[in-house]
């Protein structure tokens, strides 16, 4: 440090002369730094988007409460996302990685159905945009291929003897979706039926050891060996 910048007023405060010490000027952020920051906006809008969609569905949902409530300008929604459609797309696609992660289908299906469950009471906030698009967001955006992938794993695992032949797949997984969803659609109706909040850890441990025995039960296998033994 020079002695001229040792003496000098601080930034703002007057010199001698009366005029405003000028600020100095900004360092820009390096590439590293932009990019850190770009990350953390973007992870920032897809969090707040999937809060807002979650709570008032997509048509509910407004870009200028998204980007208030990530602390962003909601500008750049278009920046990173495209549009409102796109940053809906987005939150597909995390969610389909987020699957694959805790998901993989080569788990046995009453693993599967629990891990589902658990996913979903620990965050329900992406299930709520399933729930949304059939009750009054026909109009959201979907990037998905369809359903006919669900179904040939069901498929599979009919021809592994791990679901009855006799079941239609169709069925089963509407079912087990079904069974994911309910205390997340119907919070309300699981309390009067348990006794205790679908968020406590007690009923997530009891439904889930019940979903497990439930689906178990879809080989036929348990259901022949009861009939062999009556």
């Amino acid at each position: 440090m020079t002695a001229a910048s040792r003496n000098a007023p601080p930034e703002g405060v007057q010199t001698r002369s009366g005029e405003p010490r000028a600020a100095a000027p900004r360092r820009a952020p390096s590439g590293p730094e932009r990019q850190r920051d770009a990350d953390r906006s973007r992870r920032a809008l897809l969090d707040a988007a999937l809060d807002e969609f979650s709570l008032r569905g997509f048509a509910g949902a407004r870009v200028a409460d998204i980007a208030r409530r990530a602390g962003v300008n909601k500008q750049l929604i278009n920046y990173y996302f495209g549009s409102k459609e796109g940053l809906y797309l987005a939150l597909q696609q995390a969610w389909l990685q987020r699957e694959e992660s805790f998901a993989p289908p080569e788990i046995p299906l009453p693993d599967l159905v629990v891990r589902y469950l658990l996913d979903a009471l620990a965050d329900p906030r992406s299930l709520r945009l399933l729930l949304w698009r059939g009750l009054a967001d026909d109009s959201a955006p979907d990037n998905r291929l369809g359903r006919q992938p669900d179904l040939d794993r069901i498929g599979r695992r009919q021809a592994a003897r791990e679901v009855a032949a006799d079941l239609d797949p169709a069925a089963v997984l509407l079912a087990g979706m079904g069974m994911v969803a309910a205390p997340i659609a119907m919070p309300q109706v699981a309390r009067e039926l348990f006794g205790v909040d679908p968020s406590s850890a007690e009923f997530r441990e009891r439904y889930a050891e019940q979903l497990r025995r439930i689906t178990s039960y879809l080989s036929g296998e348990r259901r022949a060996g009861r009939g062999g033994g009556g």
